[in-house]
């Protein structure tokens, strides 16, 4: 009796634990909300979004048990509604087998594309994908220009935490707790960086001082939960 009744409640606790885990997705703590952080999303809704150049939200990104999720090639790019010049980002992101996807920053809409102009954080199966043949085109890289370190990236299908911070034009980038990028943006050493990527001639790539955060659409299933941000002060 005693054994059974044990391992009931040791069941009911786990439940119970996993629950509460669920429900802390896409919340802020007290101590978040005194610091200034803001949700952008709550788990519910896309109010925050829009599609790249455009007014609404393509019916292929949808909302699934708590994330955002890219459902299908042809929901298109999309970006906050909101501008931001300096801040903290957060988010969680996993990616479906053989997938690709990106997180931007710094976006504005003068190109054709969301990454005419907007540095990109990369998303990437990095054992599938075809792209996985340079190491500043695998996960939680500053796309084509600096290679993240392979222990902080992880497979497909797995939750990955990234954490960007834009400040004084200094972007530090985190994939997983670990730094994967840390560079002054227009510095001498990321024109250096710039000259030997495929950026190198594109016109106006990285210089607004301000700019939407974008999340691409490569044609493959991506989810996203957990997406916060605090400005900062000068």
């Amino acid at each position: 009796m005693t054994s059974t009744f044990t391992l009931a409640s040791a069941m009911l606790l786990g439940m119970l634990s996993l629950s509460a885990q669920a429900n802390a997705d896409n919340q802020l703590t007290p101590q978040e909300q005194a610091d200034g952080w803001q949700l952008l999303f709550n788990g519910q809704d896309m109010t925050q979004w829009r599609n790249y150049q455009q007014t609404g939200l393509n019916p292929q990104w949808q909302v699934q048990q708590g994330a955002m999720v890219l459902t299908g090639k042809g929901g298109g790019d999309i970006l906050t509604k909101n501008k931001y010049q300096q801040f903290e980002l957060q988010l969680e992101w996993k990616i479906a087998e053989a997938g690709n996807s990106g997180v931007f920053v710094l976006v504005d809409e003068n190109g054709k594309y969301i990454y005419s102009h907007a540095p990109e954080i990369q998303i990437l199966d990095n054992e599938r994908h075809a792209d996985n043949q340079l190491a500043s085109h695998r996960s939680g890289s500053l796309y084509d220009m600096i290679a993240a370190p392979a222990s902080a990236q992880k497979p497909a299908g797995q939750w990955n935490q990234l954490k960007i911070r834009l400040q004084q034009q200094q972007l530090t980038i985190w994939q997983n707790q670990l730094q994967t990028a840390d560079i002054q943006i227009n510095g001498t050493e990321w024109q250096q960086l710039l000259a030997s990527s495929k950026f190198a001639n594109w016109a106006g790539f990285a210089k607004a001082e301000r700019g939407h955060i974008g999340l691409q659409d490569h044609g493959d299933q991506v989810w996203f939960k957990n997406i916060k941000i605090r400005e900062l002060k000068p």
